[in-house]
């Protein structure tokens, strides 16, 4: 992202600052920023909803945020997201099983979830490798992928060995 973004609220989360564009009245973006970028204000009743919206799903991972989103992507990545929507809050579920679930292929799903225009909210951290987390928005490793462990280590999901999988209890 370019040091001439335009937000419409750029907020501070357990994960990093966010920054957050809508489109009209729907919300379009959701990216993970650098601290260089400054926090800003919400500038408008749709973006404080956002903003409120993560902040519940930040206090309580099983809160499901209500927020209008207008997303921009092929009709084979608006499949992957709608499907990364039906897992629940402390759910995960393979790149492999997504993809038999869409009848495409892991890799494909992956590219898609890579592409997912609004991370945390469309929940593409809950699709993990068959052989471990898996990357996060593009990244094998560093700062993106420790975000997708806290994400789902906030939803209860247990992070070691081998596979991720759900805490008893």
């Amino acid at each position: 992202m370019g040091a001439g973004q335009a937000f419409d609220a750029v907020i501070d989360s357990p994960v990093g600052r966010l920054g957050i564009q809508m489109r009209g009245k729907a919300l379009s973006r959701l990216l993970f920023l650098s601290g260089r970028y400054g926090l800003i204000e919400a500038d408008s009743d749709q973006a404080s909803h956002v903003v409120s919206s993560l902040e519940a799903y930040f206090e309580n991972p099983r809160q499901v945020a209500d927020v209008d989103v207008q997303l921009c992507g092929t009709p084979f990545q608006r499949r992957v997201w709608q499907g990364l929507c039906s897992i629940k809050p402390g759910k995960i579920m393979t790149y492999g099983d997504l993809a038999a679930r869409l009848s495409s292929g892991a890799r494909a799903v992956g590219n898609a979830c890579r592409s997912n225009p609004v991370p945390i909210l469309i929940p593409c951290h809950r699709v993990v490798a068959g052989s471990g987390l898996g990357g996060f928005a593009g990244d094998s490793h560093g700062r993106l992928v420790s975000v997708k462990r806290w994400l789902l280590q906030h939803e209860g999901v247990e992070i070691g060995g081998r596979h991720p999988h759900i805490r008893a209890g």
